[in-house]
């Protein structure tokens, strides 16, 4: 069988948002998969992949722990012999793009963000898109997340192909429609890890000042916590403002009794798996008008899109969102689910893929 080798920089992502592919790709190829070690590692081995420990410091900017994941992921190649190559997020999509170029393994890139280095500007921005060009010229295919992405590496990096994928999609068998609830307490949820560039002071802020107003409401928070937020989220909790749940492995028991999600992200997303799994479950969302995001809301009809860090405009449509009745929120679900439906069905990515790999293999 012919061989494919997988970099990415955890399993989660890669379980979560990719096994569909990978049960594709394993039919037809023996499949190796390179990123640490990490809970869901079993679960892609049961699925037939072949697993490669590599540590990648997924945030770190030490150029010599960086060439030393050049060189690991050299090694690995020569080692395996793929036929090709794909790769997820920033230092694998570089760094292994840099690798196969020197091994002349053709690689297929998946731009799932550009991340702060490139948002942010300065120095850091252009090392990270020489960087980019000099990995990704040699790609035989990059695939893109949102048009913003597209246009904006496409002023700066040059390569061979490039194509445009509705995010990660989404499995909506999985995330099936859920009925919609019918308690008189309206459930808002905010998914995302707890840190600044998530918009968590927004929905905090928010939560505060609606739950005062309106006290049939309940704020929930699930996700990751930084430190400093900690204490912040406790105290709140206490004060019966929010419930903090924590990290969740699976969220589709919370979206039963939620109403609405709320994202009100200015990270440089991708595209947002946390709306397209709210919406696909028939729940309305509140998100911010970024790429990424805005792509999945058609506003007022399945959701509103709201200005980054206003948390003025954030409250007001949540209090617009409160007046509906609750048929016209129920309407607002299925209004999601059918555009994901439409747009963002799993299965486009997993055929774009096979597709560009019959492309390179033939």
């Amino acid at each position: 069988m012919k061989k494919v080798l997988i970099l990415a920089n955890n399993d989660i992502g890669l379980y979560k948002f990719r096994k569909e592919l990978i049960k594709e790709l394993v039919k037809e190829y023996e499949v190796y998969i390179s990123l640490p070690y990490g809970d869901f590692v079993p679960e892609l081995e049961r699925l037939g992949c072949i697993f490669v420990n590599t540590p990648v410091s997924r945030r770190g900017t030490n150029p010599i722990t960086d060439l030393k994941l050049i060189l690991n992921y050299r090694k690995i190649i020569k080692r395996i012999s793929p036929e090709v190559i794909l790769t997820y997020t920033i230092k694998p999509n570089v760094y292994g793009g840099l690798a196969c170029s020197l091994t002349k393994i053709p690689y297929i890139a998946n731009i799932t963000g550009l991340g702060t280095a490139v948002e942010n500007g300065g120095l850091l921005q252009k090392i990270t898109l020489f960087l980019y060009q000099l990995a990704l010229k040699k790609a035989s295919c990059v695939f893109f997340q949102n048009k913003e992405n597209q246009r904006f590496l496409s002023k700066y990096v040059q390569y061979k192909f490039g194509r445009l994928l509705p995010g990660s999609g989404v499995n909506t068998e999985y995330y099936s429609l859920l009925d919609y609830p019918s308690s008189e307490q309206v459930n808002f949820l905010f998914i995302a890890r707890v840190m600044k560039e998530k918009g968590i002071d927004q929905y905090l802020e928010s939560a505060e000042y609606i739950k005062g107003k309106y006290p049939n409401t309940v704020f929930h928070v699930l996700g990751f916590c930084e430190d400093k937020y900690e204490e912040k989220l406790r105290e709140m909790q206490e004060q019966g403002i929010i419930k903090y749940h924590g990290l969740q492995n699976d969220v589709k028991s919370f979206h039963k009794l939620n109403h609405c999600t709320i994202h009100p992200t200015y990270y440089p997303e991708g595209m947002s798996n946390v709306l397209l799994e709210s919406a696909a479950c028939g729940r309305p969302v509140i998100t911010t008008n970024r790429s990424g995001c805005r792509e999945v809301v058609n506003h007022g009809e399945n959701g509103y899109i709201v200005q980054p860090k206003n948390t003025k405009e954030l409250i007001e449509k949540i209090e617009m969102f409160l007046s509906l009745s609750h048929e016209e929120k129920k309407h607002m679900g299925i209004s999601g689910r059918n555009k994901v439906e439409k747009e963002f069905n799993r299965n486009l990515v997993i055929n774009a893929y096979m597709e560009e790999i019959k492309k390179v293999l033939k």
